[in-house]
């Protein structure tokens, strides 16, 4: 207990000396607040008036500021307004677009100056549009391309490099539709509007004055070249056309201001309009070449024709489709051109059936001009292939003919395809021709001279179709083939009857067997053996076949050596003379050799009658003239 007594006096102890601390610490802290007010009373008034006199210098540094803000604004508005004013310069574009920017912006965000700003902006905008068509300009201009090959002239690089950030910023200009509260958007639209049809207006005539050359070429030409050829240029020109065509759609799409899908077909309509009617004019022209002289420029217009009609579908999707168009320049001009097509068949047959009414005089016996127009034809023929058979199906199987016999076979006309009605064709064409050479032959006024005509003719005609030119029999249907082959045959044989027959008759036994009659019998053959002499020397036979002439040789051997051997050797034992010599004037060897020698050599400067056609010299010398 005592020690619990003696912890707690000391506790006792301590807290009282506790309690005197914290009220000596009170007493001070009091006298300390009691000082705090009375130096606050004393400061109060002075902290008042100086707060006022700061607010007062914030309040005048604040409204210099502001003097100085709308000072530079001013003077910021005055210089880009002279800027817009006077236009953009090559080398301040990216300057003058963003001034534009940011007055648009102002505009947009309805500013107190809006209105004014918005006639900048429409004015500005108008500047640029004008610095585009310029560009443009200079783009669409200069000298167009020439020479014989066609090559087309791009859009020079330098002006793309201006242009391109040109028509970006041109088409964020506030327009109508995306911005239907703007003052200056219906400004813009129509300043738009009318550069873009400005463009189509300037690369149209371009690119015209481009391709107009080569379409002027092309007209001259077209007659004085291979009529294929000068087809196959018609299509090579029209691809090119459609190429240029192309290009510009591409860079239209890249420098159309508006470029929402009906102003670009507008506008592209705009622009290929010249072409088109470069096309029209310059297919016109062709086709008045082809109808003044249809006969010369039959292959002309086919090949035209056929490379046209590859480029139909290249054609709607390029200059219709692509333009919203309905008109088809390129159908329009087929249906002209395949008219003259269609009417170039029953002409060929008329031509070769004129030929054989022979009114130009005594025929020869060399070539007739038909004949080898003939074969030039048909030959020329695979070359446009396709757009004969497709011509000749819309005409009709068998209507070339003009209502003239039936047609071949007894093909239903739902069965006939293209080869089937170009084989018909050819074989009317080649009947033509036969059937005029054996007119012409019977009009000679010395059947011999008429029959070894009808042989060269026939005979050149199959050669040529059938042996030499064999592709062109991939257009000869069998019955084509027999007929040459069995009209050869014919003419042949009435070669031998109008030659040789008349040597043979001389040799045949008659009831009257004396001398005399001997004699006279080898007098006649041997005259007569004269006079085919001379007529082989003033005609030659087969000139342009080696193997035929020497089977013609041979075969006429056989026909007369055999019999003069078997009448020599009837009538040498009958002592008919007593000088044989005198009426045998040469032996069968010689006969032989005599006949063959009718096939080889040169020919006679024995006069005949000329020809009823015109051939050129080297056809004379082949065909065997002899003056």
């Amino acid at each position: 207990m005592d020690d619990e007594t003696a912890e707690i006096e000391l506790l006792e102890q301590n807290l009282n000396k506790t309690r005197q601390i914290s009220q000596r610490m009170t007493s001070i802290l009091s006298s300390f607040d009691t000082r705090l007010v009375k130096l606050e009373k004393s400061i109060l008034p002075l902290y008042t008036s100086t707060q006022l006199l700061t607010r007062r210098a914030n309040n005048i540094d604040n409204t210099l500021q502001k003097i100085d803000e709308i000072a530079s604004y001013h003077e910021g508005v005055a210089a880009e307004e002279a800027l817009i004013l006077r236009g953009p310069q090559p080398n301040q574009l990216t300057a003058y677009t963003e001034v534009l920017e940011r007055m648009n912006a102002s505009v947009a965000f309805n500013s107190a100056d809006s209105r004014d700003k918005a006639r900048l902006v429409e004015s500005g905008a108008k500047k640029l549009i004008q610095l585009y068509t310029k560009l443009v300009a200079e783009g669409s201009s200069g000298v167009p391309p020439g020479g014989a090959e066609f090559s087309s002239i791009p859009f020079p690089a330098h002006l793309l490099t201006t242009l391109r950030p040109l028509v970006a910023f041109l088409r964020t200009l506030p327009l109508p539709a995306t911005y239907p509260s703007h003052p200056a958007a219906p400004g813009i639209q129509s300043a738009l509007k009318d550069a873009q049809k400005g463009y189509g207006d300037m690369r149209g005539a371009w690119v015209r004055k481009c391709l107009e050359t080569f379409g002027k070429r092309l007209v001259d030409r077209a007659e004085t070249i291979d009529g294929v050829a000068a087809g196959q240029e018609v299509g090579r020109w029209t691809e090119n056309m459609l190429s240029v065509a192309e290009e510009e759609y591409d860079l239209l799409l890249e420098l159309a201001p508006l470029n929402a899908p009906n102003a670009l077909s507008s506008t592209y309509a705009t622009l290929i309009s010249p072409l088109t009617s470069l096309f029209t004019s310059t297919l016109g022209s062709l086709g008045s070449l082809i109808k003044r002289n249809l006969n010369r420029n039959t292959f002309f217009a086919l090949s035209a024709y056929s490379s046209l009609t590859s480029l139909g579908a290249r054609w709607s999707d390029v200059m219709t489709r692509r333009a919203d168009r309905k008109e088809n320049e390129l159908k329009d001009g087929l249906h002209s051109i395949r008219a003259s097509c269609l009417r170039s068949f029953p002409e060929v047959l008329a031509d070769i059936r004129m030929a054989g009414l022979g009114k130009g005089g005594e025929i020869g016996t060399g070539l007739a001009e038909f004949t080898i127009s003939t074969v030039q034809y048909l030959e020329r023929l695979l070359a446009v292939r396709d757009a004969a058979a497709s011509a000749l199906l819309t005409l009709g199987d068998g209507n070339w003919k003009m209502g003239e016999g039936t047609q071949v076979g007894k093909t239903k006309a739902a069965d006939v395809d293209e080869q089937t009605v170009l084989e018909h064709f050819t074989y009317d064409v080649v009947n033509a021709v036969i059937q005029s050479l054996i007119s012409l032959s019977r009009t000679s006024k010395r059947p011999a001279f008429g029959a070894i005509f009808l042989l060269n003719n026939v005979s050149f005609l199959r050669t040529q179709l059938l042996v030499e030119r064999s592709d062109v029999a991939a257009i000869l249907s069998r019955p084509s083939q027999d007929l040459l082959n069995s009209n050869f045959r014919i003419a042949k044989a009435g070669y031998f009857e109008a030659n040789f027959s008349p040597l043979l008759q001389t040799l045949i036994d008659e009831k009257d067997k004396g001398k005399s009659a001997v004699k006279e019998k080898f007098t006649r053959f041997f005259d007569l053996l004269d006079e085919v002499t001379e007529r082989h020397q003033m005609a030659r036979v087969l000139v342009d076949d080696p193997d035929g002439r020497a089977t013609v040789a041979d075969e006429a051997v056989k026909l007369v050596v055999p019999s003069l051997q078997r009448f020599i050797q009837r009538n040498l034992g009958k002592e008919f003379s007593k000088n044989p010599q005198k009426y045998i004037k040469m032996p069968p060897e010689d006969v032989e050799n005599l006949i063959k020698g009718f096939y080889t050599g040169g020919t006679s400067t024995l006069p005949l009658p000329p020809p009823q056609e015109k051939l050129t010299n080297t056809l004379l010398q082949q065909a065997g003239w002899g003056w």
